[in-house]
């Protein structure tokens, strides 16, 4: 068993600067024993002028000088101090400036955290709130959403697993920039009807919001109404019955800034955005069939805590990868892939993949992400047939699935634009642009998934089983009780060519 060990983390938010240290146990336990905060206006910064001021700069540089100091009694090594920033530096446009400051004048090295890496991270905080303790959850249909200053994070699950994951463009400092020089209450609710009825339609096109059941809202403004109108579910997670939230949001809708301060006896920074948070809140309930309203006392740094404890525990990996996997299902009904093809040629890729272990050197991870690309690769058909892996190239790399960062999407995007027609070359742009190391995963992924849907070539999955031998040079593929294999010997002489190039195996089927 590891040895327990100190860590820190420090999130740069839109509204302020908050420290969490722990002491972890991996695998999977964790105790607080820390917490501070400071606020800051950053957000409101980048939400009016697009980037951070000096003024910001300077205010979070001083905070971060402090923590540090605070941090020398905790005596935690470096490794175990992790520094993240959300939605206000993700849009501000010297973010890099701001992210070089910040190491030249207290050492943290900073790192920006992507919204749908924001959505795992909550996720993961989420599950641990809710625990066990509220079956409906882990039974029917949910949403779990967190509204920030910058942006709200929402996911969609069906019986505890990922459908979909979005970060949407609608914060409580930008409501306010959007809606100041308007009527009031009055333009606020407008604004904000417009939009949430906008992003319903894009909800509803995954799942009918109508059927979610349990809806889960981290905020810190949620976190003051559940005080109001909630009750404790268990140390890390109160309820709030739709009926007394929208009563108590009902009550507050025309309320001042100066008024939820003297009302709730919230700080101002908090207060500001209150209303704001409530009415988003309010709308969404609205939408959904949901009775109560679950709301964490725990954000994204618990869940990086999380994620640190539990190391690369195999059970729980396979858990988060098949989470990966329905949210890629998800984005290929949206746009109305051949679903019993693409898992087909999945599961193709994967003997595939298995066999050749020595030969590629690929991982755990890598192999979820040729599993992605697989169930993925046809995706560009909705738009067109002729040059589809063109248009899957760019439905992927401008989409979001839960779980994956950019550069594994931009990887995974290579892959399908690659999975049939001409290997790459030095006039292609997006394959250029990636690490070297990226590049050959692309050609590795892309070889073995064109020998996949060969096999398939017919979308009739006439191949059901396959075994895979290696003869010198030559992989040889077994199939069962297949006797007319023309149309896939056709597809291989078409797209077998970069396999043997990139591992020096000619492809032959029998």
């Amino acid at each position: 068993m590891e040895t327990p060990r100190l860590v820190a983390v420090l999130e740069i938010g839109s509204t302020g600067i908050r420290l969490l240290v722990a002491e972890i146990s991996p695998p999977g336990g964790w105790k607080a024993l820390d917490r501070a905060g400071k606020p800051v206006a950053l957000g409101r910064d980048v939400f009016t002028s697009g980037e951070v001021s000096r003024e910001s700069l300077l205010e979070c540089t001083a905070v971060l000088r402090n923590f540090r100091e605070l941090l020398k009694g905790w005596d935690i090594d470096e490794s175990g101090i992790h520094v993240i920033a959300t939605s206000a530096l993700r849009a501000a446009r010297n973010r890099d400036i701001f992210v070089d400051r910040v190491k030249q004048e207290t050492g943290f090295s900073l790192s920006i955290v992507e919204g749908i890496e924001e959505n795992r991270l909550m996720y993961l905080a989420v599950r641990f709130a809710i625990k066990q303790d509220l079956p409906l959850f882990w039974r029917a249909n949910s949403m779990i959403m967190e509204i920030g200053g910058g942006s709200t994070e929402i996911m969609l699950l069906r019986r505890g697993r990922m459908v979909a994951a979005h970060s949407l463009k609608l914060g409580t400092i930008l409501i306010d920039q959007q809606t100041r020089s308007g009527m009031g209450s009055l333009a606020r609710e407008r604004y904000l009807n417009d939009n949430i009825r906008n992003a319903s339609g894009l909800l509803s096109s995954e799942m009918d919001l109508v059927h979610v059941r349990t809806f889960v809202v981290s905020s810190s403004d949620a976190r003051i109404a559940s005080l109001f109108a909630g009750r404790e579910l268990n140390e890390h997670c109160r309820i709030i019955e739709r009926s007394a939230f929208l009563e108590f949001a009902e009550g507050m809708r025309g309320c001042s800034i100066e008024d939820c301060v003297q009302k709730l006896q919230i700080p101002y920074v908090e207060a500001e955005g209150f209303v704001h948070g409530l009415m988003v809140c309010r709308l969404f309930l609205e939408e959904t069939g949901a009775r109560q309203l679950a709301v964490p006392l725990v954000s994204i740094r618990e869940g990086l805590l999380i994620d640190l404890a539990r190391g690369v525990d195999p059970l729980l990996q396979d858990e988060f990868f098949s989470q990966i996997t329905a949210s890629a299902v998800s984005l290929g009904r949206k746009y109305h892939f051949d679903e019993t093809h693409s898992r087909h040629v999945a599961r193709m890729c994967m003997v595939l993949f298995d066999a050749l272990v020595r030969e590629h050197g690929m991982n755990r991870r890598e192999r979820m992400m040729l599993e992605t690309a697989a169930m993925l690769h046809d995706i560009g058909m909705y738009i067109k047939g002729s040059g589809h892996q063109k248009h899957g190239q760019y439905i992927v790399s401008n989409s979001e699935i839960f779980g994956l960062h950019r550069d594994e999407l931009d990887i995974i995007a290579n892959v399908i634009r690659y999975h049939r027609g001409d290997p790459p070359s030095q006039a292609d742009i997006e394959y250029i642009a990636l690490q070297r190391e990226e590049r050959i995963l692309v050609l590795k992924m892309a070889s073995i998934l064109r020998v996949a849907d060969a096999l398939d070539r017919g979308h009739s999955q006439r191949i059901q089983n396959i075994t895979v031998e290696k003869k010198s040079e030559v992989l040889a593929v077994h199939t069962e009780g297949v006797h007319d294999l023309s149309l896939e010997l056709m597809g291989l002489e078409e797209k077998a060519d970069m396999f043997q190039d990139v591992f020096g195996y000619r492809v032959v089927l029998g």
